[in-house]
C-alpha cells in the first residue's frame, strides 16, 4: 500500500501545484480516481502546507479505501490547526473507517470540549458508536446533533441506521423519511431511499421494498453500477415465454448466489422455447452450468466508465439477446410473498466431489464455520462476532470443526485454537475463496454449517446444506421472517444486540448438539 509523503515546499512549486491540482480535480470528475490521487500527491509534494489541497487528497484517499493514508493526512492537518473542527472531523471519520473506534471517539470527545456547538462532531461520534456496535448509546449523540441543527439530514439518516441496528423499524423509517425531506443533495437522497428499501424489505413489505430497491440503479446512488448489454432492458409487464433473456448478476458473489434462487422461476417462465444467458462471477461458472443446464453461462466483467463502474458480459455472446435485466431486479417479478420462496436447493455441486469430501471427513459429525466477511471495514465490523465469542461453540462435544473462512485467516485460526483448545481442520487443496464449486461440495458433505451472513453462508444455503445463519437484529435479507427465506434448510440464530453475540452463538451451538 502506498504511503503519502508530506515534504517541505519545493522552490517555484506554487504554480506547478496549482496545475496539478486542477488536473487532479478533472481526473476525479472523469472517474479516474487513481490518476487523480497520483496528481494530488504530486501537488502535495510541491505545496505540503496547503490545507485545501491536503483535505482533497485525504477525502480521495478515503474514497479509495486508503483509510490509514487518509488518517495520516488528516493528522498532519490537525497538527497545523490543533483546535480545528474540520480536520478533527475528517481525522475521526478516517479512523472510524479503519476500525479504530476508540481513537476516533477519544478524538471527537476532546474536540467537542472546544467546539460543543458543532453538530457534525456530535453526529460523527454517534456514527462511530453505531459502527462499534453501541447503537443504543449512539442515539444520545444523534439527538444532540439534531437539537443543534434540526435540518441535518446526515444526523437524521445516521440515527435511522442506529434504530435499524436496534430492530426499531418504525423509528428508523421516521428518521429516513425526515432525512429525505431535509436533503437537497441527489446522492444523499438516493442513499436514504436505498436505506428505506432495505428497511421495507426487512419488515416484509416486499412490494414497496423491491420498488425502492431499484434506487441502487439510479445514477445518483453513490455505488451505482451501469450495465452494458445487447437488446433492451426487461420491463415488468413483458411476456417472456419463448424470449431470449440475458441476466447480469450484480453486487458481490454472496448476493449473486442468494439472488440466483430467482433463476428457476425465470427458466420456467421462458419455457422450452426460451433462451437464457447468465453473466456471473467467473468463480460461479462451473456450478451454474451444472445447476442451470439449459442456460448459456459466461463470466461478467466490471470496468470503470467515467465516475461509475460498468458491468457487461466478459466475452461476445452466441445468439441474439432480446431483453436483459440485472439479477436482483427479478425480485419484483418473482418474490411477492412467502409462498414464492424456494423449498429445495437450486445450486448443485458435483456428486463425486461430495463423496470425496465425505471420505475425508470420516464418520465423526463435522461442522463448517465461517466467522466474518472478506471486507472487514469499520462500517461492517459490528455485524460479526469477535473471535472470543466462538469459544463455546467450538467446544461442543462430539463434533469436529472445519474451516470455511475465505481470505487470509491463518492468524484467526491460530487465535481460535488458542482460545478454545480445539483445532479447526483445514480442507486440503481447497481454495475457499476461488474454488466455489468444490466449496459447495464440501458444504453438502458436512453435517452442518455455522456462518455469519457472508458468501459462504449463502453458498451453503443454496446447495441445501443445514446452515445456522448467525445474524444481528433485523437483517434485511430475512424479510421479516423467523428463518432465512431464501433457502430451504436455513436456521436463524440471532441476537437482539450487536454488542452481545452470545445468544446467537448459543442458539447455533444448540443446533449443532441436536444434529
Amino acid at each position: 500500500m502506498r504511503t503519502t509523503v508530506i515534504s517541505t515546499s519545493l522552490p517555484g512549486g506554487a504554480d506547478a501545484a496549482k496545475q496539478l491540482r486542477a488536473r487532479a480535480a478533472r481526473l476525479e470528475r472523469e472517474g479516474d480516481l487513481a490518476g487523480a490521487f497520483e496528481a494530488y500527491e504530486q501537488a502535495a509534494a510541491l505545496a505540503p502546507e496547503d490545507p485545501a489541497l491536503l483535505s482533497a487528497l485525504a477525502e480521495l484517499a478515503s474514497q479509495l479505501g486508503m483509510h490509514d493514508q487518509a488518517a495520516a493526512l488528516w493528522g498532519h492537518l490537525m497538527r497545523a490547526d490543533p483546535g480545528g473542527a474540520a480536520p478533527a472531523l475528517g481525522f475521526a471519520r478516517a479512523l472510524t473507517a479503519a476500525g479504530r473506534f476508540t481513537d476516533a471517539m477519544e478524538l471527537l470527545k476532546s474536540t467537542l470540549q472546544v467546539h460543543p456547538q458543532a453538530a457534525p462532531l456530535w453526529s460523527a461520534l454517534g456514527l462511530t458508536l453505531t459502527y462499534a456496535g453501541r447503537s443504543a448509546e449512539a442515539l444520545t449523540f444523534f439527538d444532540e446533533a439534531l437539537r443543534l441543527d434540526p435540518r441535518s439530514s446526515t444526523a437524521a439518516h445516521n440515527r435511522g441506521l442506529a434504530w435499524c441496528d436496534l430492530g426499531r423499524a418504525a423509528e428508523a423509517e421516521a428518521d429516513f423519511l425526515a432525512a429525505g425531506k431535509l436533503t437537497r443533495d441527489p446522492s444523499d437522497r438516493a442513499a436514504i431511499e436505498f436505506s428505506l428499501a432495505l428497511l421495507a424489505l426487512g419488515r416484509g413489505n416486499l412490494a414497496e421494498g423491491w420498488r425502492l430497491y431499484e434506487r441502487r440503479l439510479s445514477p445518483d446512488w453513490p455505488k451505482h453500477v451501469t450495465f452494458q448489454a445487447p437488446g433492451r432492458r426487461l420491463r415488468p409487464g413483458d411476456a417472456l415465454a419463448g424470449r431470449s433473456v440475458l441476466v447480469l448478476a450484480e453486487q458481490g458473489v454472496g448476493d449473486e448466489i442468494m439472488f440466483a434462487s430467482l433463476l428457476p422461476d425465470l427458466v420456467q417462465e421462458l419455457g422450452p422455447k426460451g433462451r437464457l444467458t447468465l453473466a456471473v462471477d467467473a468463480r460461479l461458472g462451473e456450478l451454474f452450468v451444472r445447476s442451470f443446464p439449459t442456460a448459456q453461462v459466461c463470466a461478467h466483467a466490471t470496468e470503470r466508465a467515467g465516475a461509475r463502474s460498468r458491468r457487461r458480459p466478459a466475452a461476445p455472446l452466441s445468439g441474439a439477446v432480446e431483453l436483459w435485466i440485472p439479477l436482483a431486479s427479478l425480485g419484483q417479478r418473482y418474490r411477492r410473498g412467502a409462498a414464492d420462496f424456494p423449498r429445495t436447493a437450486y445450486l448443485h455441486p458435483a456428486p463425486e466431489r461430495v463423496r470425496r469430501w465425505r471420505d475425508w471427513l470420516g464418520p465423526q459429525p463435522a461442522v463448517g464455520i465461517s466467522w466474518r466477511s472478506g471486507k472487514l471495514t469499520g462500517e461492517r465490523r459490528r455485524f460479526y462476532p469477535a473471535l472470543s465469542d466462538w469459544t463455546g461453540l467450538l467446544q461442543t462435544p462430539g463434533a469436529q470443526f472445519v474451516n470455511l473462512q475465505y481470505g487470509d485467516c491463518e492468524e484467526d485460526l491460530a487465535a481460535l485454537a488458542e482460545l478454545s483448545g480445539v483445532e479447526i481442520r483445514r480442507p486440503p487443496g481447497l481454495d475457499i475463496k476461488d474454488d466455489l464449486d468444490d466449496l459447495a461440495a464440501l458444504c453438502v458433505a458436512l453435517d452442518a454449517v455455522v456462518s455469519v451472513q457472508n458468501a459462504t453462508a449463502q453458498l451453503a444455503g443454496a446447495v441445501g446444506a443445514k446452515v445456522a445463519f448467525v445474524s444481528g437484529p433485523a437483517s434485511w435479507t430475512l424479510l421479516g421472517w423467523d428463518r432465512p427465506p431464501w433457502y430451504a434448510s436455513g436456521h436463524l440464530c440471532t441476537t437482539d444486540s450487536l454488542a452481545d453475540w452470545r445468544p446467537a452463538l448459543i442458539a447455533a451451538q444448540q443446533m449443532i448438539a441436536a444434529t
